[in-house]
């Protein structure tokens, strides 16, 4: 079989270990190998996309529950359990018990909270979800319209919903699963609004699992794509004046008394963005993993599928031989490579912030909330975009269920906009950059990621010196373009914002230039993290060379994209400019030897990926053919409703037509 004997020999042209690779990838292929171990029958997937709603949501749960099943025999420590529940690779309950409603408990309950609740939540004896977005509002979280009024005569919350927008709207688990919510509502005491704040909230009976009195609860309906998130119980939840114990109020850093009075307790309210960072920077790592699932499967099949350039009757030319295909696809290698060290980062970043909080030290708190909310948007926009890119580079079979690519993109899509739409997000980071800049002259000094703002002066001057192709693979090169890049947007924007009596007419008027100054900044911050990461200890010369190469592709692949925004705002000429897309023209041939080991560095199971174009044996053809006559169509020759709908038609004569 071609295939086969293809990719063997795709893989013998490798420059570099691609065990020393998988080294500085790591992460998740150890959850690959356990779950493998375990069951791959269990986790199957095969016919996800032929099934109806009913049993898709039942055959995820069954999957969870064997998961869990698997972690308590197993013993499974914390770390473990997470990368066997991922191997579910379908979007379930778990998802948000584990990613949401346990975070919400650790970073805003109290410690006595923490120890009643989370012993209930760890042990799965009550399951959570995510209850903040709305019918009416998302990103405008001070927007929220549910009320929790205290009573103090019963010392009781009172949740309420009092109008259709007031619905909560989009919480997975929610719909059929979950017992329990943290919910945001309005905190009301003695008539006076205190903004929104966090309660543990009961919603089902633990005995016969039905909505307790005066909720109103149900799933929101079908979503985008065949599986995808319909394996999700999204859901819908309605408060009719619901009452639950004052202790039920996440009180870490805010309280209400027994007497109704609303005090501020000796923790910090910074440190609940604590748990923001956390869950953003979960989400970038994620962005790293599906991107390099469809990358990983784009790579294979390009190198598999032959089409023109047969001379002679000899073979046709491999898709991946071709530049058009090069230049789309391994800039998105790159892409994948540049935000697993992104995420690896913001792992650090985490730890170092929550330390500091608690340190009382909030001095990195805005910088590290915008950093993080703007590697959200850009990963997140970029993975999606990402995935539909490489279906496309798939051809025709790429439209196929069975690439694994369209199922991929719908799962990963919402990505886009939960936690944050990225645009809200984005004009968030440009708020950080405008106030930044207005600091400067009063001696403050930036710190963290706009630590390179200090320099103003210099990069308003800077000229790039390059003078040949080569010069844009010096680090300090690329990373002082893009500095010089990320300040002059920032300083126009702040100048044109000066011009404005009214600062918020000023925001938003200029809403468009900020969003592509945050832009700049966030991919100065990709690309300095990329290059941070070449400077540690790399296993095996071969494995530096070709991260170096993937690292200067994705920067001069920005720099080609966004070469209107170098070239305007004067920090390199046109001359450099086609240097530098001469330069990863040249790249993209020193990387091509290499494709099929560096996607192989990933360790994806055949199982895991699950696509027949991402095969790691090559076989595709054979199995595209052969997975056709699975299709419930196929169970009959004739099709049902021929003989009600097509023979009638094949049957009647025309002779009143005009055919």
């Amino acid at each position: 079989m071609e295939g086969v004997d293809h990719l063997a020999h795709e893989r013998n042209k490798a420059q570099f270990d691609v065990d020393e690779m998988k080294i500085v990838w790591a992460g998740s292929r150890h959850a690959f190998e356990l779950s493998d171990r375990i069951s791959r029958l269990a986790f199957s997937k095969d016919n996800r996309t032929m099934l109806d709603r009913k049993e898709l949501f039942k055959n995820t749960l069954r999957k969870a529950a064997y998961a869990w099943k698997r972690i308590i025999e197993l013993r499974l420590n914390e770390e473990e359990a997470s990368m066997l529940r991922s191997f579910v690779d379908e979007p379930s309950f778990t998802d948000l018990h584990w990613g949401m409603f346990v975070p919400a408990i650790k970073g805003q309950g109290t410690d006595e909270q923490q120890q009643k609740w989370l012993a209930l939540a760890y042990k799965v004896q009550i399951i959570g979800c995510y209850a903040q977005t709305e019918l009416g509002h998302g990103s405008n979280v001070q927007g929220l319209e549910t009320t929790a009024t205290f009573d103090p005569k019963t010392d009781e919350f009172v949740i309420h919903s009092p109008t259709l927008t007031s619905s909560k709207w989009w919480p997975g688990g929610l719909g059929k699963v979950s017992t329990h919510a943290v919910v945001y509502a309005r905190l009301i005491t003695d008539g006076q609004d205190h903004g929104v704040h966090g309660f543990i909230v009961q919603l089902r009976s633990l005995d016969d699992h039905l909505p307790l009195p005066g909720i109103t609860i149900g799933d929101i309906g079908m979503k985008f794509g065949n599986g995808a998130y319909n394996t999700m119980d999204n859901g819908v939840l309605r408060f009719d004046n619901v009452r639950i114990p004052r202790n039920q109020m996440l009180m870490r850093v805010s309280q209400v008394t027994r007497e109704g009075k609303y005090v501020h307790s000796s923790v910090p309210r910074q440190l609940v963005y604590g748990t923001m960072v956390y869950v953003r920077q979960v989400i970038v790592s994620d962005a790293s993993i599906a991107l390099s699932r469809a990358v990983c499967i784009a790579t294979r099949y390009s190198s598999v599928r032959r089409q023109f350039g047969s001379h002679n009757g000899g073979l046709e030319t491999q898709v991946i031989d071709y530049k058009t295909q090069q230049a789309r696809l391994f800039p998105l290698l790159a892409s994948a490579y540049a935000f697993r060290f992104a995420g690896e980062w913001l792992k650090w970043l985490y730890t170092d912030v929550t330390q500091r909080l608690q340190a009382g030290d909030f001095s990195t708190l805005p910088e590290a909330h915008a950093c993080t909310a703007g590697l959200k948007s850009l990963t997140t926009s970029a993975t999606a975009d990402g995935i539909e890119e490489c279906r496309k580079l798939c051809g025709g079979h790429g439209y196929l269920c069975s690439s694994g690519l369209p199922e991929l993109f719908a799962v990963y899509v919402p990505a886009c906009t939960y936690e944050g739409d990225n645009v809200v997000l984005l004009l968030q980071v440009g708020r950080h950059l405008m106030k930044t800049i207005s600091q400067l002259g009063s001696g403050y000094k930036p710190v963290g990621t706009t630590a390179y703002m200090a320099r103003v002066e210099q990069l308003m001057e800077y000229h790039s010196d390059v003078q040949k192709a080569e010069d844009w693979l010096k680090p300090n090169v690329v990373l002082e373009a893009f500095e010089a890049r990320a300040v002059r947007m920032s300083v126009a924007c702040a100048q044109n914002l000066r011009k404005f009596t009214n600062p918020e007419e000023g925001f938003q008027e200029l809403s468009a230039d900020l969003v592509e100054a945050a832009v700049a900044h966030i991919q100065l911050i990709v690309v300095s993290k990329f290059i941070e990461k070449l400077q540690q200890d790399i296993p095996g010369w071969g494995v530096k060379q070709q991260l170096e190469v993937l690292c200067s592709i994705y920067a001069l692949f920005l720099l080609h994209k966004h070469l209107g925004d170098f070239l305007s705002i004067g920090c390199i000429n046109p001359k450099q400019g086609s240097l530098a897309n001469e330069q990863l023209r040249s790249l993209y041939s020193q990387v091509r030897p290499n494709a099929i080991a560096l996607v192989d560095t990933f360790n994806y199971t055949d199982h895991y990926l699950g696509s027949i174009l991402g095969r790691y044996d090559g076989n595709v053809y054979p199995k595209l053919y052969e997975e056709a006559w699975k299709d419930p169509l196929n169970d009959s020759l004739v099709p049902d409703g021929f003989l009600q709908y097509i023979q009638p038609m094949l049957k009647q004569q025309l002779r009143n037509a005009r055919l």
